[in-house]
């Protein structure tokens, strides 16, 4: 299941996203109103968290641009207005739930399984796949040509990034603040470490590359 969350404030996007992960949630944060309109637009998630006090684009008008847009994916607003004229607003606009901070993470991660199982998209596929490449979301398991890969949690999350977003090139910054949570630094050399780590595994038993590298730009499954 891929969740959408849209949250401004950096150390409560890290900490749901981080939680959602640790759930088994692929997880993608957007931190303003424009911009996770555009991630709505897509139609790629199964349940979307959005915040109210958004820049650019406030949470209202993000939630009903997507449904005038038919976007039905089920959506709970995440705000620390927490009064009733607020929550009234919010459902209004075509909010499926309401949770006001502070919250508890254990509770939102029961809203959003709850809502994507009313919304009936718990019989999504369960597997991507691409090429000889398959990745199972229900049990974790990767194979390739029909050999186990094993891979660490940190390998796996990665791996289903660049699978749900094959064909389009993924910078440094993006896979850090999807997969580790947490901003661009430059003078870290994790994701290059990991993509070696993760390119080395994939292609054991095969002598076709997945994972290229676009010079300047970033890495893409392709």
């Amino acid at each position: 299941m891929h969740i959408l969350i849209i949250e401004d404030d950096e150390k409560t996007a890290t900490f749901v996203a981080g939680a959602l992960r640790q759930s088994g949630f692929a997880v993608t944060l957007c931190r303003d109103g424009e911009e996770g309109l555009a991630a709505l637009l897509q139609n790629g998630f199964d349940a979307a968290v959005v915040d109210l006090m958004l820049p650019k684009l406030d949470g209202i008008s993000v939630i009903r641009a997507a449904r005038a847009a038919g976007r039905d994916l089920p959506v709970i607003i995440l705000s620390a207005r927490g009064n009733v004229d607020a929550k009234v607003g919010g459902l209004e606009a075509g909010a499926d739930d309401y949770l006001a901070k502070p919250f508890s993470i254990v509770e939102l991660t029961a809203r959003i399984q709850a809502l994507i199982r009313r919304a009936g998209r718990v019989d999504q596929p369960l597997e991507l796949r691409y090429e000889d490449l398959v990745m199972e979301l229900s049990t974790h398991k990767v194979s390739r040509a029909g050999e186990s890969i094993d891979l660490q949690p940190l390998e796996y999350q990665l791996l289903e990034y660049l699978m749900r977003n094959r064909g389009r090139i993924l910078s440094r910054n993006m896979i850090l603040e999807r997969v580790w949570g947490y901003s661009f630094d430059p003078h870290t050399n994790v994701v290059e470490s990991r993509i070696s780590r993760l390119r080395e595994k994939i292609n054991r038993s095969s002598g076709h590359k997945l994972i290229k590298t676009v010079r300047g730009f970033g890495y893409v499954l392709d």
